[in-house]
């Protein structure tokens, strides 16, 4: 990381990824990053191991792909899908977005991620995010309004999406709302703890809210169109690329807006989300913007725009 990068639940200072390269008999080769769930306990080793256990006696990418439905969803599902979607576009010629039945890709705003931290590191970050119109900010249950009227006095343009990170209470969230509303907030993430959050159901809240922790993949969605109106997929958390198209189609059909997310893996990570970001309202596709280095030939961010990735680097 550039720096250490504080969230309500912990402040990473690195990001380990599980890197994964699928070679077939013709020598076409298709590459993945997975960050995995770190909250669920998932490691490049956990997921490496579960790999391997899932490729014996499926010595194809044919029967990888058959198989694929029956691995629970995570990094390690997330790892092997979009290596497939890469192989399957470099054996094939046709571009992963073609495939997935997308428009041509076209770049997108994407938010820029400003962690928690003491006021005069916190003010120094938006000073220097300045460039960046949409801001997501992260906050805890003690740093909240101070966050945001800090970013409302470096940056007073910015559009604003405030991240919790399971970290309010209702009662916290019912009393910073009408204050987050003035201050022009557009959208929260993920108020209240995983397992707590039937009690948004009936909630009539000012700002829309977005499901991300408790949204997984479509096993999770049933319950979450009663208790918010987004839902942050990354592919991490569902699984891929193919999980993640039939997610946002599901929650498209129930009226919930869409989100894509990262884990703050490099460009290689984001590349699949950018044909699933071409549908969502919201981006936060900011990974490579975070970390001291990233891959070669990785995708280009200018003034808080992502462009589409290389088929060099993925599909």
């Amino acid at each position: 990381m550039l720096e250490p990068f504080e969230i309500a639940r912990e402040v990473i200072t690195e990001q380990p990824v599980l890197f994964l390269t699928l070679t077939d008999a013709q020598g076409f080769r298709g590459r993945s990053e997975a960050a995995g769930v770190d909250y669920a306990g998932e490691t490049p080793p956990s997921m490496a191991e579960q790999i391997a256990a899932f490729m014996q006696d499926r010595p194809d990418a044919d029967a990888l792909a058959a198989a694929l439905p029956g691995l629970p969803s995570g990094g390690a599902r997330n790892a092997l899908d979009c290596a497939l979607w890469d192989l399957r576009a470099k054996r094939s010629g046709t571009a992963a977005w073609r495939s997935a039945g997308c428009q041509p890709l076209e770049p997108l705003l994407t938010a820029f991620t400003v962690g928690l931290g003491d006021e005069t590191s916190t003010r120094r970050k938006l000073r220097a995010a300045r460039g960046y119109p949409l801001l997501k900010l992260k906050v805890d249950a003690l740093r909240h309004l101070d966050v945001v009227r800090w970013a409302r006095a470096e940056h007073p343009a910015a559009r604003l999406v405030v991240d919790a990170n399971q970290s309010w209470s209702l009662a916290l969230l019912e009393q910073l709302l009408p204050d987050l509303t003035a201050l022009g907030v557009e959208l929260v993430e993920q108020p209240l703890a995983l397992g707590a959050d039937a009690a948004l159901a009936g909630l009539r809240s000012t700002i829309p809210l977005a499901a991300d922790e408790s949204c997984t993949d479509r096993s999770t969605l049933a319950e979450l169109a009663q208790r918010y109106q987004y839902i942050n997929i990354k592919l991490d958390k569902c699984g891929g690329l193919t999980e993640a198209l039939a997610l946002a189609d599901a929650a498209t059909a129930l009226g919930l807006g869409l989100m894509v997310g990262n884990m703050c893996g490099t460009s290689l990570a984001m590349a699949p989300a950018f044909l699933l970001a071409q549908r969502c309202a919201y981006v936060d596709l900011d990974g490579p913007l975070l970390q001291r280095l990233d891959r070669p030939d990785g995708m280009r961010y200018e003034g808080g725009m992502v462009g589409p990735p290389s088929a060099v680097l993925w599909g």
